[in-house]
């Protein structure tokens, strides 16, 4: 047995490992070991060490937990409820008007955080209650709500991007940069696909009544609008704001960010030290997470390649007899397909580092590949049976039914694979800012 064969024999084992729902990273290195092993004896060890160690060195790493840091403060600031508020008491008139105001209120606090989980929840605790007293509608109202909190995957500070940046070779401010307008168009279509709905059908999205909306000044409403969304202007330009001109990294805009959100946050009255120490907490954990599951992915892709089954992996698509579309089509599926029962990392880890090679051969820009890719997977989140974002609002609206939930989510992954094939007709929706703040 040839030393790629076993490298190919490994990363079905490894998908086999992952379905068990064995923890991830365990699985990737007991396997990476037992093949490593039997391919080049005891240089895996030496090689693990050094994946390892190469990984943590990599400063750009370091704004994950800087990032994660932001969003968590951000979170417990209240600052998302605050705008929320805002919009409600300008546009509750409005057909649809919650749909809206959910979307835009998502889309900028995925600009601000880039942590689904907790936008998704956030979402579900302030709007879901308003909703179903609204009368509006259960599937849209759960889609909306679970669609919007998942636009923290593409919206920059995307955890997701910053971890795709080395794997891709693409540094990570040019894929902040390609990802900002896709990510706005992609929250443009799930506010057009609500309102049309709402007003083709009422009952889909009533506007709210005027007990409901109470009765305030037009200087009030501009007053909690300036309240809610002024501070998260000031996050937003202290970190994306800062990479896109140039000033600062991703790192050290992960940095001022955290800075400016902690500030914020104590500003408001909203942090105790309770909440300071639950926030530093959480980013422990999740960033101990990720980097032990980065580490333990980045050793298996190195083993898969010195076993040399990458490149017989790519010199097999080569052969086979698509035109490059097609083939771009053809990976594009595998990665939904396998976005449903997997998480984000594995795929980003595992398999874009498999394709990668084909594409580039076959003339691709790899950060229109990448961008591609992460539009695709934030389909993951609403796809079952793993769909994460529909167990976050389960938890925090129990008399949802999950079927409901469902349903409701599938309306937005067919929006979701349109703007993919938007994406991929017109390249330059993705590569036009990039290049020309160059």
């Amino acid at each position: 047995m040839t030393d790629a064969t076993l490298g190919l024999i490994s990363l079905g084992l490894i998908f086999v490992g992952l379905l068990t729902g064995y923890p991830m990273a365990f699985t990737f290195i007991f396997i990476s070991l037992l093949f490593g092993y039997l391919g080049m004896g005891h240089r895996v060890v030496s090689l693990m060490q050094y994946q390892f160690f190469a990984l943590m060195r990599d400063t750009t790493l370091a704004a994950i937990p800087l990032f994660l840091f932001m969003g968590f403060v951000l979170e417990q600031s209240g600052l998302m409820e605050r705008m929320f508020k805002a919009l409600r008491l300008l546009l509750g008139r409005m057909r649809g008007s919650l749909y809206l105001i959910v979307l835009l209120v998502a889309t900028v606090f995925a600009a601000a955080t880039g942590i689904v989980g907790a936008s998704v929840t956030v979402l579900g605790v302030m709007a879901a209650p308003i909703m179903m007293s609204s009368g509006y509608d259960t599937r849209m109202s759960a889609g909306a709500i679970a669609a919007g909190g998942t636009l923290g995957i593409l919206i920059p500070p995307s955890i997701l991007l910053i971890v795709m940046g080395p794997v891709v070779g693409v540094p990570v401010s040019d894929l902040f940069t390609a990802a900002i307008i896709p990510g706005v168009i992609l929250s443009t279509v799930y506010i057009i696909y609500t309102l049309a709905r709402s007003y083709m059908n009422p009952e889909l999205g009533p506007p709210l009544s005027l007990e409901e909306i109470a009765e305030t000044t037009a200087g009030e409403k501009v007053r909690e609008l300036l309240l809610g969304i002024v501070p998260v202007t000031i996050v937003i330009a202290c970190t994306l704001g800062v990479i896109i001109a140039g000033i600062a990294t991703p790192t050290d805009a992960a940095a001022c960010g955290g800075l400016a959100s902690l500030v914020l946050a104590i500003a408001y009255r909203r942090l105790s030290w309770a909440a300071f120490k639950r926030c530093v907490y959480s980013t422990l954990v999740m960033s101990a997470m990720i980097m032990f599951l980065l580490g333990s992915a980045n050793f298996f892709g190195a083993v898969f390649s010195r076993l040399g089954s990458a490149n017989l992996l790519t010199d097999y698509l080569l052969s086979l007899p698509f035109s490059p579309t097609v083939m771009l089509l053809i990976i594009l599926a595998i990665v939904f397909v396998l976005g449903s029962p997997l998480e984000w990392i594995p795929i980003v880890l595992i398999i874009v580092p498999i394709f990668l090679p084909t594409m580039v051969e076959m003339g691709y820009d790899p950060l229109w590949f990448s961008i591609l890719i992460a539009v695709t997977l934030q389909t993951s989140w609403l796809t079952p049976p793993m769909a994460l974002s529909a167990y976050f609002l389960k938890g925090v609206v129990p008399r949802w039914k999950m079927g409901d939930i469902y349903l409701g989510m599938t309306q937005f992954v067919a929006l979701q694979l349109i703007v993919v094939l938007l994406l991929v007709l017109f390249p330059q929706i993705v590569l036009w800012l990039p290049n020309a703040l160059k």
